[in-house]
């Protein structure tokens, strides 16, 4: 089966800084791909230069099996983009803005009237299609972006950050549509920084920074490359120093957080985790509460791999 997106040892430099060092992606058709990195790590870049947006110096890029360029007019109508910024125009109403973006790719009236429809439908703004987009909340806002984006029925729709600043409800409806497109046959690339949302929603993720690949694949294959296997948070009453000491040394202990009333331990995969940190920790009187185990987050994977956290 050919990738949607092919990218291969793409090098973009400004001056002296690589911002893509021989980077390379593969994105099969009907996957959601997270792409994860903290600030100024390539993503963006990236992108840009899939869509020929930005001009780079080495590598190849390939979209629905053919080599795209900036003249690819034909595979640029295949593309969706719902950038971060919400970018619509404040004079046209939520119909208009949608039927506008749209014409940019469908020039039958007819045609476009009925995807207009249904992109309307799609993001839940039948009773705002009237509105102006100043009138709308941010939630609201969003998803109109989304929608404009995304009323010419492309093939690959690239999201960046579409869920910013929005309330739980609209983000909610923005990954349930984004699950929908997928099952209509779309191939989204997305970009977050919520880390739940792309455990959540992705098939694939992609680690990077630096312009370079550090890691890729399901969540639970990248949740299998780092040393960290489970996370222990106990409610403590007073812990002596020789409490800390004892539990700090047990073999599979990897660190070691103590605050007031809580210890939080990071551990490496093991049936006993839990009952040798109990019995150390009993040994030394300690009055135990409330306790929590859980495997690795994606977040946890983030900052094993990277060394920062997501928004560095």
């Amino acid at each position: 089966m050919t990738d949607i997106v092919h990218v291969e040892n793409l090098v973009k430099r400004y001056d002296d800084l690589i911002a893509l060092d021989h980077f390379n992606l593969n994105i099969a058709p009907g996957e959601i791909f997270g792409l994860l990195g903290p600030n100024g790590s390539g993503k963006t870049t990236s992108i840009n230069c899939i869509l020929q947006l930005l001009a780079y110096d080495k590598g190849t890029i390939e979209l629905f099996g053919e080599p795209m360029t900036p003249a690819r007019y034909d595979l640029k109508r295949r593309i969706g983009v719902v950038p971060q910024q919400v970018a619509v125009f404040d004079e046209l109403t939520v119909r208009e803005n949608i039927d506008y973006f749209c014409s940019l790719y469908v020039n039958d009236r007819k045609r476009r009237r009925a995807l207009v429809d249904e992109a309307i439908d799609f993001v839940g703004l039948g009773d705002f299609a009237k509105f102006r987009p100043g009138k709308l909340s941010g939630g609201l806002a969003r998803r109109l972006n989304i929608a404009c984006g995304i009323a010419h029925k492309p093939e690959l729709i690239f999201f960046d950050e579409p869920t910013v600043a929005v309330d739980p409800q609209s983000r909610n409806a923005i990954l349930e549509g984004i699950c929908r497109l997928r099952d209509e046959g779309a191939t989204v690339v997305y970009t977050s920084h919520y880390m739940e949302e792309v455990e959540q929603i992705c098939s694939r993720i992609m680690i990077m920074d630096g312009g370079r690949v550090l890691a890729q694949g399901t969540n639970d294959e990248l949740k299998r490359m780092i040393q960290m296997g489970e996370k222990i948070v106990i409610e403590v009453g007073e812990v002596p120093s020789a409490a800390l000491g004892a539990v700090a040394s047990l073999p599979h202990v990897l660190d070691l957080s103590a605050t007031a009333g809580q210890l939080t331990f990071s551990c490496e995969a093991s049936p006993h985790n839990l009952t040798d940190i109990l019995d150390a920790l009993r040994s030394h009187d300690v009055p135990l509460g409330r306790i929590y185990s859980e495997p690795p987050t994606l977040n946890d994977v983030f900052l094993e791999i990277t060394g920062r956290e997501l928004r560095d």
